[in-house]
């Protein structure tokens, strides 16, 4: 993952814009892509700084976080429910989620869908 830009390039790419050149020249003469010059000469006109955000984290945990009673209502009503029954049954109510983010929000919560053990081998013969 790339690291973001410095705040004092950032800073001398505004400078370069309000001093009257084009955002398309400070970004080349600074060597910076256009959408970014134009994205941080918005920033610094709508808050004062263009700053960097902080990268990586969890972007989209809020849309099942949203139906946490919903998703937690089908897991008491069925305790062997699946995690694509569970996709199924938002998706009737209209919210579209994948599987692996359905299973993160089960992780997030250390909420654990295991099996009761299986049956210890025999040596004679099959178990069923």
């Amino acid at each position: 993952m790339s690291k973001a830009l410095s705040q004092d390039l950032r800073q001398r790419v505004i400078a370069a814009i309000d001093g009257g050149l084009s955002r398309r020249a400070a970004a080349a003469r600074f060597g910076v892509s256009v959408s970014s010059a134009i994205r941080w000469h918005q920033l610094a006109r709508e808050h004062g700084r263009a700053v960097a955000r902080r990268s990586g984290g969890d972007q989209r945990s809020s849309k099942t976080e949203a139906h946490h009673e919903q998703i937690m209502a089908m897991l008491e009503e069925n305790g062997d429910i699946t995690l694509a029954e569970i996709q199924s049954g938002l998706a009737a109510s209209g919210v579209s989620v994948g599987i692996g983010t359905l299973w993160r929000f089960f992780d997030r919560h250390r909420i654990t869908r295991k099996k009761s053990p299986g049956t210890r081998s025999s040596k004679t013969g099959p178990t069923s």
